[in-house]
């Protein structure tokens, strides 16, 4: 028996960081009926959301203090330390016992810290990364990767069970951060590999639409990359995930890299094409880092 599982018709939850992918989380946990709560930095992001009714704190301090648990989903180190750390952020108002579910990718580094000043404070916290974009947390079916006490994993189960597929306790605190970069890392080489391969059928001269039709079809496509071959195809590039974010990731997967002795060539040279391609295209889906391989393309050679 688990003692003090969280339960949905007594827990508080507040959830900080409403972009593309924490608007969604909020919008899951309430109609999953959970007692939710709503936060973020730019109070503009918050206004369709009050609009629908959703329950959104004018300050940082008042969600913090009002919640029995936090998440938060943010975009990287500086917006989570800020959140974090500085003088009005979540850990100068967190009260004893609270648990914390810290959802974003950042660096290690910076986990372990929040980590530490947690356990400072008698709160509970786990790093918790997703591995799904948009439309994996509209349809429940993320991955979690979880990283702290196998105590405070098992009573969020209830929250897991609402916005999740499956979720994995992957060791002590920054385990769940360190198994993200590791998947992360082969999101982006794998994203770039296929518009490597996308250039090299255009040009081989093989039907644009029907080669975009059929590489979805074969053994060696990732069931995660399958929507994005219709993105390609319609030229649609809204972001699920934005290309700037996985920019990013690659920057933290290489800092990994580099402090744990590990040497990944095709990595490196990854990252140096998503930061090359950021320009007019950091706000698209990462989809897009194929219309910046496309752009490299030498003269072509007729075939034949």
């Amino acid at each position: 028996m688990i003692d003090n599982i969280f339960d949905k018709d007594k827990t508080k939850l507040g959830f900080i960081g409403l972009g593309l992918m924490g608007s969604r989380f909020l919008r899951r946990l309430n109609a999953e009926g959970w007692i939710v709560r709503g936060w973020n930095r730019s109070r503009a992001a918050t206004l369709p959301l009050k609009k629908y009714g959703f329950a959104i704190d004018d300050t940082l301090g008042d969600l913090v203090r009002g919640s029995d648990v936090l998440l938060s989903s943010l975009a990287n180190d500086d917006a989570v330390r800020a959140t974090y750390l500085e003088e009005d952020g979540v850990l100068a108002h967190v009260q004893p016992e609270t648990t914390i579910l810290e959802m974003s990718t950042i660096s290690p580094e910076l986990s372990g810290l929040l980590h530490q000043e947690a356990r400072k404070r008698d709160v509970e916290m786990m790093d918790l990364p997703v591995s799904g974009s948009t439309p994996a947390v509209d349809s429940g079916t993320i991955t979690l990767f979880a990283g702290g006490e196998p105590d405070t994993f098992n009573r969020c189960i209830p929250i897991f069970e609402s916005i999740a597929k499956q979720w994995y306790l992957m060791g002590p605190a920054t385990a769940g951060i360190r198994m993200k970069l590791v998947a992360n890392l082969l999101l982006g080489v794998n994203m770039e590999a296929i518009a490597e391969a996308v250039s090299l059928g255009e040009h081989l001269q093989l039907n644009r639409d029907l080669l975009l039709d059929v590489l979805p079809k074969t053994a060696v496509i990732a069931p995660a990359f399958l929507g994005k071959f219709q993105k390609i195809k319609a030229g649609d590039y809204a972001p699920q995930f934005p290309l700037h974010l996985m920019s990013k990731d690659m920057d933290l997967v290489d800092s990994a890299a580099d402090q744990s002795g590990a040497v990944l060539p095709a990595t490196s040279s990854t990252k140096h094409i998503f930061e090359d391609a950021l320009a007019g295209r950091g706000e698209l889906d990462l989809s897009a880092i194929t219309t910046y391989v496309q752009t490299l393309a030498k003269e072509e050679i007729p075939i034949g």
